[in-house]
């Protein structure tokens, strides 16, 4: 079983910002599978950081706003 990552993303949130775009759509742009967005959007793969800059690219926003990783217990964010 694979251990679902720690890093969360609004990837959901920002296709739906960008005219409703489609997990198809996406992957077409990313020239990666609809599977593996599905996969990123559930937090079951973290993309690598090549294509986390990509998807920050094609919303036109930064990384940060797409994705995030939570602070350690008593870690100043």
């Amino acid at each position: 079983m694979v251990k679902p990552t720690r890093v969360t993303n609004d990837i959901r949130r920002l296709r739906f910002a960008h005219g409703e775009m489609t997990q198809a759509e996406l992957a077409a742009r990313l020239g990666v599978t609809r599977q593996t967005v599905i996969a990123i959007e559930q937090g079951r793969y973290s993309p690598s950081l090549e294509l986390a800059f990509q998807i920050a690219r094609v919303f036109g926003v930064p990384l940060d706003e797409v994705f995030r990783y939570p602070a350690e217990e008593g870690e100043v964010p």
